[in-house]
């Protein structure tokens, strides 16, 4: 299991300059948050540091900043939110240049307890997403620890992530993990290396190749693996059977035949659809009403598409749930954002809701998906990272936790 510096680990912090690494990557509107679930993750961190009278740094990227800097990606409307919710005076830098003399002079200026925001790290551009010496340096200098509470980045090597560790050890300084990314090593950790059992995982979404170590890995590690969404047709059709017109890759069909083949070897139950609900056509736009019907798995008719799990196999995959103590979850069984087409993801979210088991969702769309449905507050665990929380189901090691120093 990872045993990594966490943020309670960090002593004596009065006086001390604390950079963290937060996930501010929040979706805006006309220069309004839409929704704030990153900022309050972010919360208990950056109080537990103030509280100990840190001079707290904040850093993160906002947005993909394709055309250079600009208003419409600034860090501003998070400092004025991040105020309200501590209940303190958060100094914004708006300098583009991140770490410039705006940024040098108002960390100098700064009294313990005193929180500042740097501007977006990814008006850096390649220094950022490239894991820049320079610019990796220039974050160190403002700091004597670092702390890193962006689970959704650790996937990336870049300065703000990973480039910055180095050079806070080589001045004798600490690399922690945040409360937010403690907890998803936790549980995304011990789910995979130290499951308590029965543990089943449930892989859905629309592409077999967006999941192909996720699958490898998994059917090693759970008992059950269970397999919905558009990636069940190509594992449908290795089987030999008719999909009709369903989302397939050919070029994955031996793939899937050798998953197959694994399970069966591992002695692993793998779960594929019994029946699907059908559709001439792929609804446009994406929540317009749509005709369908379920029909098995062994009679697709050719002229139509899958776009969501049969009710037969929703009870198949709800009792799989049911009879589990450990559960991870990564991607939609249909086209949930379809009223019409969401019923099969509906009854897998319903029926983690239901168990004692510990349930993990492992970001992105079925994050998304539980949390419109109204399942949110019933799971254990809802990842905070797609991408981070897929490659660590994949078994591999992320940059912004690997970067931490180890207990």
């Amino acid at each position: 299991m990872l045993n990594k510096k966490a943020v309670d680990d960090l002593k004596d912090l009065k006086g001390k300059r604390v950079l963290v690494r937060c996930d501010f990557n929040v979706p805006l509107k006309g220069g309004v948050i839409t929704d704030e679930t990153r900022i309050v993750a972010a919360l208990p961190t950056i109080q537990k540091l103030v509280g100990e009278g840190a001079k707290v740094i904040l850093c993160s990227h906002l947005g993909k900043v394709k055309n250079g800097p600009n208003e419409g990606e600034s860090l501003a409307p998070v400092a004025v939110r991040l105020s309200e919710k501590l209940g303190k005076k958060v100094v914004f830098v708006s300098d583009y240049n991140v770490t410039g003399e705006e940024a040098t002079g108002a960390v100098a200026a700064m009294n313990n307890g005193d929180v500042v925001l740097l501007q977006n790290t990814r008006f850096r551009g390649a220094e950022e997403t490239k894991n820049g010496e320079t610019f990796s340096k220039e974050l160190a200098d403002l700091a004597d620890d670092y702390v890193c509470d962006a689970f959704g980045s650790s996937h990336r090597a870049h300065a703000s992530v990973e480039g910055v560790t180095k050079f806070i050890t080589a001045k004798g300084g600490a690399n922690a993990v945040g409360y937010l990314m403690q907890k998803e090593i936790d549980f995304l950790g011990n789910a995979v290396e130290n499951p308590v059992r029965p543990f089943a995982a449930i892989l859905g979404g629309a592409k077999v190749a967006d999941k192909l170590n996720v699958i490898s890995n998994l059917i090693e590690k759970c008992d059950t693996l269970i397999i919905g969404g558009g990636m069940a047709y190509t594992f449908l059709k290795a089987q030999g059977k008719g999909v009709g017109s369903s989302l397939v890759d050919d070029t994955k069909l031996d793939y899937c035949k050798e998953m197959m083949e694994k399970a069966k070897k591992l002695g692993k139950k793998l779960l594929l659809p019994v029946d699907t609900t059908v559709a001439a056509s792929f609804p446009d736009p994406i929540d317009a009403p749509v005709e369908v019907q379920d029909v098995d798995c062994d009679a697709i008719p050719d002229n139509v598409l899958g776009l969501d799990i049969g009710p037969k196999t929703a009870e198949l995959y709800a009792d799989a749930v049911r009879t589990a103590k450990t559960v991870v979850w990564n991607g939609p069984m249909g086209v949930f954002e379809n009223p019409v087409l969401a019923k099969g993801t509906i009854a897998v979210a319903k029926a983690l809701a239901e168990t004692e088991a510990t349930t993990i969702i492992g970001g992105g769309d079925s994050a998304a998906a539980v949390n419109q449905l109204g399942f949110g507050d019933k799971m254990s665990h809802i990842s905070t990272g797609g991408g981070a929380s897929l490659e660590f189901l994949e078994g591999k090691a992320l940059p912004g936790v690997a970067a931490a120093d180890n207990k």
